[in-house]
């Protein structure tokens, strides 16, 4: 849209000029090296008859550059009514703006022509009903079938679908906000949630420390809450609430373990909320109000490894945060790393020796499968193709095995305080490779080349693979358990002497990984019939037994109806999908199920459905 006040020329100009600028994400459209967004207030309206968020967004802004007029902010299918700019003397007057032609990765640029440099602007707006960030749910798709229910995923550039800001984790502001939700409904944000609030003139919010805007979330539901301890609760629909608390019972004891390796949680309060199943990840690392899917609850506490790393995140990604999607790595393969030390802490080696090995045998299995290019943990040169980013699952387990690396040679008396000065050192800062390297020559390899050479770790960064020389967990109990599964596979020892019900939760997760493809139907039966797997209540179990049984040619269709219109982790959904598709007697059901099951999941997984479905 092009005001009037401002000739098209001129914006055309203007376009022009900022395209030429060179910028470092590129991702996003803002130039952030001219203005920063430093406080965000959000007054906003929910519509669940129309599916869209409506109001307005006041971004408080940091000039670094004092010849630039123009803001540019990302948004994404967001309907621009009107700009103001806060004047000096205190009102708002009307600014000129336009929106780019539209990129279907990244959405248009919102380009603001200014007059003066203000202190603050207003961006009068709202959603559209398939904005990529929002799920809006009907009553028939939550627990009590009563009410309706929306929740957001903004990460990785979603956040401009459902605010106009510089999307973009290089830039971190502080925000607040006011949210009108009908009667009946709770709202809650990644930000402080008073339990006691009714909703009363609004559901207001402040988040007090700054955040990248990946990190915006909000949610509107019958939702309640229940407390674990002094500083964290768990938020979930009602009928979930009580199963949900009794999961989540050790969360005050992580808060605790991780502190002492990493130093003070800094984000005052660690609450949770769990979804409904159509939540696309396992988990979101919103500050102050984590986002969990509930295919975590499994009633025996044996999949707490997720909330663990969830909280891992509040050091590596929330804390210190990649300064744009290439350096990923620096988020993810950091907690990995944490969430295996936190677990240890907690429920000792040996758990954490078996996590550890599933973990990068997973890994290693997922090499076949990742073009080389994309193995690596990090790229040299400019930020300039995001298509070179390396593959997002590969990145969590090897970047994670690079500093466990670090940590055998070092000794962790020398390799925790060495973490957590990085984590003290660039605390609510955005962090690049080059720097971490930096930090880390100076910090560690200057003084102990011979914890790593240059050669290696250039090996470890920017080589696909894993180094052949990475020491490899090797957990006792798991080993016992490859010398049945070898023995079964062959038929050398029956099904009902398998030890299976005396192992936990990670080593059926690690034999059903390992019969993945070599077993036959009746194989498969055999397991079924002795210990229930088709029934299992564990979803990361019932997930690997589905697999399995798909490729082998057992029949589990009912079961695994139900699986694949009750759960819409995407890391589940896609890959059974893609294994019924590759069966001919399979096809057509897969066609039939996902005809109903769509509606049931996020926009982020249709899409990955969907393109399994063309190819």
């Amino acid at each position: 849209m092009i005001k009037k006040t401002l000739s098209a020329c001129v914006l055309t100009a203007l376009s022009a000029l900022t395209a030429l600028s060179a910028h470092a994400d590129p991702l996003s459209y803002a130039r952030y090296d001219q203005v920063r967004t430093t406080d965000l207030y959000l007054d906003l309206k929910a519509d669940f008859n129309h599916k869209i968020l409506s109001g307005y967004a006041e971004l408080t802004l940091n000039w670094i550059d004092k010849n630039a007029r123009t803001l540019v902010l990302d948004t994404n299918e967001l309907n621009i009514a009107k700009v103001q700019v806060l004047a000096a003397n205190g009102r708002w007057t009307a600014a000129s703006f336009m929106l780019d032609k539209l990129d279907v990765e990244k959405g248009r640029a919102l380009r603001i022509a200014l007059p003066f440099q203000p202190q603050k602007v207003r961006v009068y707006y709202r959603t559209a009903p398939s904005a990529a960030a929002l799920q809006w749910m009907a009553p028939e798709q939550t627990m009590s079938g009563k009410r309706p229910f929306m929740f957001s995923q903004s990460e990785e550039i979603n956040a401009r679908s459902w605010a106009p800001v510089q999307d973009t984790p290089a830039v971190r502001f502080t925000y607040s906000a006011r949210i009108d939700a009908p009667a009946g409904l709770r709202v809650v944000m990644s930000a402080e949630n008073d339990q006691k609030a009714t909703g009363a003139g609004g559901w207001k919010f402040k988040m007090t420390q700054p955040i990248p805007s990946y990190l915006l979330a909000i949610a509107i539901g019958e939702i309640e809450v229940r407390n674990l301890g002094p500083r964290s609760a768990v938020y979930a629909e009602a009928p979930r609430i009580e199963a949900a608390a009794y999961e989540l019972a050790d969360t005050e004891k992580m808060i605790a373990a991780a502190e002492s390796l990493y130093g003070p949680y800094r984000w005052d309060r660690y609450d949770m909320i769990v979804l409904p199943p159509s939540f696309p990840y396992g988990g979101m690392e919103n500050p102050r109000l984590t986002f969990l899917t509930p295919t975590m609850i499994a009633g025996d506490r044996s999949l707490v490894d997720l909330i663990a790393h969830e909280l891992a995140h509040s050091w590596s990604g929330n804390l210190v945060t990649n300064a744009s999607w290439k350096y990923m790595w620096l988020n993810e393969g950091f907690t990995t790393y944490v969430t295996t030390r936190i677990v240890e802490k907690l429920y000792g080696e040996e758990v954490a020796e078996m996590n550890l090995q599933v973990e990068q045998e997973e890994a290693l299995a997922s090499l076949a499968t990742i073009p080389p290019a994309k193995q690596v943990l990090a790229t040299r040169g400019p930020d300039t193709d995001p298509s070179a980013y390396s593959d997002g699952g590969l990145i969590y387990p090897k970047g994670a095995w690079f500093l466990r690396t670090l940590e055998q040679r070092a000794g962790r008396d020398v390799f925790d305080p060495f973490l957590r000065g990085w984590f003290d050192q660039h605390a609510f800062k955005s962090a690049t490779t080059e720097e971490f390297v930096d930090y880390l020559k100076k910090n560690l390899l200057d003084a102990h080349p011979e914890y790593m050479a240059q050669a290696e770790l250039d090996e470890w960064l920017y080589a696909p693979g894993i180094p052949t020389n990475a020491k490899r967990a090797a957990s006792p109990r798991l080993a016992a358990l490859d010398a049945q599964r070898t023995a079964w596979l062959k038929g050398e020892l029956p099904t009902a002497e398998l030890n299976g019900k005396n192992w936990i939760a990670l080593e059926w997760m690690h034999f059903l990984n390992d019969i993945d493809g070599k077993t036959t139907a009746a194989q498969m039966q055999e397991l079924d019939q002795a210990f229930g797997l088709a029934k299992s209540g564990n979803n990361e179990i019932a997930y690997r037994f589905y697999l399995s049984s798909v490729k082998a040619g057992y029949n589990v269709r009912e079961p695994l109806n139900k699986f694949l219109m009750s759960v819409g982790r995407q890391r589940f959904v896609v890959p059974l999908y893609t294994a019924l598709l590759k069966n001919p007697a399979d096809k057509d059901w897969a066609k039939s199920v996902y005809v109903k099951a769509r509606t049931h999941y996020h926009p982020i997984t249709q899409a990955a459905v969907d393109k399994a479905f063309k190819k």
